[in-house]
């Protein structure tokens, strides 16, 4: 590939990762610029994707619009089995009230056709059945090895007016389509807004994607976004180890306490919350509880725990039957004291909490969107009961945001909609407290000579490290890149900036190198095929024997020197000094060279050999120079 093709594939790549956010300020409100994580479609691996139980379903009486119900009572309807719109002030019809004939399967429905002197039926239950002859005989046509190919119990099934063979069934796993009598079913999930989705287990970081909490019963079930996916929500073969823990503690809290809503531990402390509004405290892992706070309200839904200093940590609580007014209690005791906080906040249900200790936000998740506020986490305060919560506006879907949750460096806000799934911006806190980070991967590693910075919370206009100038590459309302100086020296560096708010200075450590892959902000890596240039993922996997580019940050000093803020040579770009080694799934592979990104400011590109025997399937791949490691991202490969 030409050294042209390189740099225009990369910046197409840069394009379409999406590295810039922004965000605007208002009174009481701020506007954030949301990214869809996913989508609201689940891989059972069943004739088609799945979502969540649709248990109502009909046609219009022309039969050219389809309309389903889940189970919130929210109404879509479609006409083209491509998209769905929400179908305000319809409701379902009455439903067929047919008594079971006979001859019809045990525990089914029967549902009869329109057409005159058809001998044509169906029955729904834990399947779909059809008879030809009036009833005398059933076939089972969603049987396939005793399990149901669309996943689970009919709730629903509806005969279209236009043609008999048209039927279409609403199940726990959504809604589905045959236009031949059954004999094949076309999924219509994929772009229902149905996901039901319970809470956030884990943001994106690493080789791990996205982890939701799923499922409309009690054995509910976890699911991955994984990087570089395009198609839906993986199941994890298991719940994972945190939510057996849970399960293991509920069990242990319950012999104490009797049924809980919520259980949430750190060491040796444990906060519980019950349906009735109790809160209660255990010093010892649950061998002993403090008496309990009566808050007078609803459920407590949620309690996020400040993991540093375990003796804080906050709780929120949706309303009781008929009140208005969810609440959001706080302890910087250890459950001693509580104290709310609940000030403005108007929403009736609030599901879900996130903190960041060092700033003293606090975001909650409600049935009217997302607000957040300020506060001592670690002392009392005195107007704590007359807090104003900011709500987070923008381009989220008008439903109810069930969780919310910060990645482990609290610079990017995640929140769980309902239907919908998961999405994704900049923690709004970040304007109050700036923060560098490897524009690589947003984490906090030590800064390299040349590295490229991001300074979340500001736009930057100018940059330095005494009287070295380091560039400012790109900004915006909220996030700035610059890159450091190639002729630093030291072990620590102190970066002047020039910003919308003043000036500031932030320290970091500095070493040889602090190599990082780039990854967007859902944690696909930016590996490219170094033939065609394309975006390596879970839809264009990496081919044995073949050689893929991995565009990089932080390797340190080049040869010749180079200076910061310029675009490095289409032809013979400059060397990285320090060895780079390459693993893939620990195994060493052959680096065929390693410079900076040839005609790119910032980029270092390593481009490797893959062997010519490779395990299909997701792998882990990272760099190392000197005695520094990457962060470890998923490939995906193919024989």
């Amino acid at each position: 590939m030409s050294q042209n093709s390189t740099v225009r594939n990369i910046w197409v790549t840069l394009a379409l990762l999406g590295f810039f956010e922004s965000a605007a300020v208002a009174q009481l409100s701020w506007t954030a610029d949301w990214r869809r994580i996913g989508n609201s479609a689940v891989d059972f691996s069943l004739s088609g994707l799945a979502s969540g139980a649709v248990d109502r379903v009909w046609f219009d009486s022309e039969g050219a619009r389809i309309f389903a119900r889940t189970p919130s009572g929210a109404v879509y309807s479609t006409d083209d089995l491509e998209g769905w719109q929400l179908a305000k002030n319809v409701a379902a019809p009455v439903a067929d009230a047919s008594s079971n004939a006979k001859r019809i399967p045990s525990g089914a429905r029967l549902v009869r056709t329109q057409f005159r002197n058809s001998p044509k039926s169906y029955a729904a239950g834990s399947h779909v059945w059809r008879s030809e002859n009036g009833g005398d005989g059933w076939e089972n046509i969603t049987s396939y090895k005793g399990q149901s190919i669309l996943g689970g119990d009919i709730l629903d099934l509806v005969i279209s007016p236009k043609d008999e063979d048209e039927i279409v069934v609403g199940t726990t796993t959504g809604i589905w389509r045959s236009v031949d009598a059954g004999k094949t079913w076309l999924s219509l999930n994929g772009s229902l807004p149905n996901l039901p989705i319970r809470r956030i287990l884990t943001t994106p970081g690493g080789t791990r994607g996205m982890r939701l909490e799923l499922g409309s019963t009690a054995d509910g079930f976890s699911a991955e976004w994984r990087p570089g996916e395009k198609l839906s929500w993986r199941p994890l073969a298991a719940f994972d180890v945190q939510r057996k823990e849970e399960l293991a503690l509920r069990k242990v809290v319950e012999q104490k306490l009797g049924i809980v809503n919520t259980v949430q531990t750190a060491g040796d402390l444990v906060y519980a919350g019950t349906k009735d509004g109790r809160l209660f405290v255990s010093l010892n892992r649950g061998i002993d509880w403090l008496p309990p706070q009566a808050t007078g309200v609803g459920a407590v839904e949620a309690i996020q725990i400040d993991l540093k200093e375990p003796r804080r940590a906050v709780a929120v609580l949706s309303a009781r039957d008929g009140a208005t007014k969810g609440a959001v209690w706080r302890t910087w005791t250890g459950g001693m004291f509580w104290e709310e906080m609940t000030g403005n906040l108007l929403a009736a249900e609030i599901r879900g909490v996130a903190i960041d200790p060092p700033s003293g936000a606090v975001y909650v998740a409600t049935s009217s969107g997302v607000y957040f506020t300020y506060a001592e986490l670690g002392a009392a305060e005195p107007n704590a009961a007359a807090k104003t919560w900011t709500q987070l506006v923008g381009n989220l879907p008008e439903h109810p945001v069930r969780d919310v949750k910060l990645d482990p460096a609290g610079n990017q806000l995640y929140v769980a909609v309902e239907g919908w799934g998961a999405y994704g911006t900049m923690a709004p806190h970040r304007l109050r407290q700036l923060r560098a980070v490897s524009a690589a991967d947003q984490s906090s590693r030590p800064a390299a000579p040349g590295s490229l910075i991001s300074i979340i919370g500001a736009s930057v206009d100018q940059a330095s490290i005494g009287a070295l100038s380091s560039p400012v590459l790109a900004r915006s309302a909220v996030e700035s890149q610059i890159q450091l100086p190639f002729q630093l020296t030291g072990t620590t560096v102190a970066l002047q900036l020039e910003t919308s708010k003043g000036r500031t200075e932030i320290g970091m450590t500095l070493e040889p190198t602090a190599p990082a892959i780039f990854v967007d902000r859902d944690g696909t890596p930016m590996l490219l095929n170094a033939d065609s240039g394309v975006l390596l993922d879970v839809m264009q996997p990496a081919r044995a024997g073949t050689r893929i580019q991995i565009l990089a940050a932080g390797l340190g000093r080049v040869s010749p020197d180079w200076p910061a803020g310029v675009a490095a040579p289409l032809r013979a770009p400059p060397k990285v000094n320090a060895p780079v080694r390459v693993f893939l799934d620990r195994i060493p592979l052959e680096v065929a060279q390693a410079t900076l990104a040839p005609g790119i400011v910032g980029f270092y590109l390593v481009e490797v050999i893959l062997p010519n025997v490779v395990n299909a399937g997701p792998a882990e791949l990272y760099l190392e120079t000197g005695r520094a490691e990457s962060n470890r991202v998923r490939v995906y490969l193919e024989q």
